[in-house]
């Protein structure tokens, strides 16, 4: 896929959207669904006089321009629905399979919506109550037709969840816990019994530093310095060889992406050969997020990652000088190598021969390198603010532009969740 993508014209009316996606993770901590989170708008806000408008420009955007199989992959997508939208005969085009549509906390339990949710539930939708924050007998008409129920950890007191917990669970629906941002919130969770776990303890894990790198996280980061100082064949070779599931996973990498050639990977040296060292890196790189050489399932992090890495890639051919370009990717995978490590990363980067101007990126977020890291970061957080005030630094990117790589951006980290063969 080229790296490239140029910014068509923009059309008369067209709206702006910024996407963004929050994963949902099940007990093992899993990957199994994402929020869809997105921004709309010529001020790239979420506020609209019309929200059924507002919703129908962002679900075809979503769904058509974007394609959702760019957005979600191999997931499930949550949908948040006001009481108008749930009403709508719109939202029936929606694939059944692919979401799970949310009643967010300001609809009113009526007869009528309670009606319309069971309608909903019998043509094959999945639903959802968002931002439960207690047992509301009020809830009752809904819980026939609800699968999920989202609870809003930070508004219930602590004492109040497990009778909370409770209520649902006799009532054989599915919890998931929201706004979960720490370590000792997600260990409540599970005791208390939650299915899923959402929140931004997940998607910007904690920095905790003193973690003594595995021997598998130590054979990547060797591998990776030999590639970034542009090592013999041979000494790259000897390393992965004494790592088993690193070299099955790295034959059967090359023999999925040589698929439909003549030409087959049957060694360690003709698997190099055959991916090229700038896929050799990358694929290097993402392992770390990815956790154990054998584990092929994706994590949130190697996904955040991978996008950000992408994104980073993507808008560097139009903001960039030639000799940064290059830098792009690796800055994007290495921005979050603190957090997989649990090491400073000025002591990660002090062990790897990186260029002077990826390590003021990273450290300082100094040069244009560091301004495009902090851009893709804003555009994560979703603040329609900050987002604004990093892109202008970039005369050249417009929103529309941004739509189109986050939408490649979406789709190249889904692939890496697909199995090989």
């Amino acid at each position: 896929m080229s790296a490239t993508i140029t910014d068509p014209p923009t059309l008369a009316g067209r709206t702006s959207l910024y996407l963004g996606r929050q994963p949902i993770l099940d007990r093992r901590q899993e990957l199994v669904a994402f929020e869809l989170l997105f921004r709309s708008g010529t001020a790239n806000a979420a506020v609209f006089s019309d929200d059924v408008r507002a919703t129908a420009t962002v679900i075809t955007n979503a769904f058509n321009e974007l394609g959702i199989e760019s957005v979600l992959g191999p997931y499930r997508g949550f949908i948040n629905l006001s009481e108008a939208l749930i009403l709508s005969d719109m939202i029936e085009v929606l694939p059944r399979d692919k979401v799970v549509l949310e009643v967010l906390e300001t609809v009113r339990p009526t007869q009528e919506i309670a009606a319309r949710c069971a309608q909903l539930r019998a043509m094959g939708f999945s639903l959802a109550l968002d931002d439960v924050i207690s047992a509301d007998a009020a809830f009752a008409p809904l819980l026939p037709s609800v699968e999920v129920v989202k609870i809003d950890v930070k508004q219930v007191a602590p004492g109040a969840l497990p009778g909370i917990v409770q209520h649902f669970k006799a009532n054989g629906l599915s919890l998931l816990a929201e706004k979960v941002d720490s370590r000792r919130e997600v260990d409540q969770c599970l005791a208390l019994g939650f299915d899923y776990l959402q929140g931004y303890y997940f998607a910007k894990p904690e920095i905790i530093s003193g973690k003594k790198l595995s021997p598998s996280e130590q054979t990547l980061l060797n591998l990776l310095g030999l590639i970034l100082s542009d090592a013999e064949h041979a000494a790259i070779e000897e390393v992965l060889k004494r790592d088993a599931a690193l070299s099955i996973n790295l034959l059967r990498l090359a023999n999925s992406a040589a698929s439909g050639l003549r030409q087959r990977a049957s060694t360690i040296n003709s698997a190099i050969m055959l991916l090229g060292r700038r896929q050799l890196q990358r694929w290097l790189q993402l392992l770390l997020y990815a956790g154990e050489p054998g584990h092929n399932l994706p994590t949130p992090l190697m996904q955040l990652a991978a996008t950000r890495a992408r994104v980073m890639e993507l808008l560097a051919p139009h903001t960039l000088e030639e000799v940064e370009r290059e830098l792009a990717f690796t800055t994007g995978v290495m921005s979050l190598m603190d957090t997989v490590l649990k090491r400073p990363l000025a002591e990660i980067l002090a062990s790897l021969p990186v260029a002077a101007e990826m390590k003021s990126a990273l450290l300082d977020r100094g040069g244009r390198l560091g301004a495009l890291l902090t851009l893709c970061e804003r555009l994560e957080e979703g603040d329609p603010a900050r987002v604004n005030a990093a892109l202008r630094a970039f005369p050249r990117i417009a929103p529309r532009l941004v739509n189109l790589v986050q939408a490649d951006a979406l789709r190249w980290a889904n692939a890496l969740a697909e199995p090989k063969n």
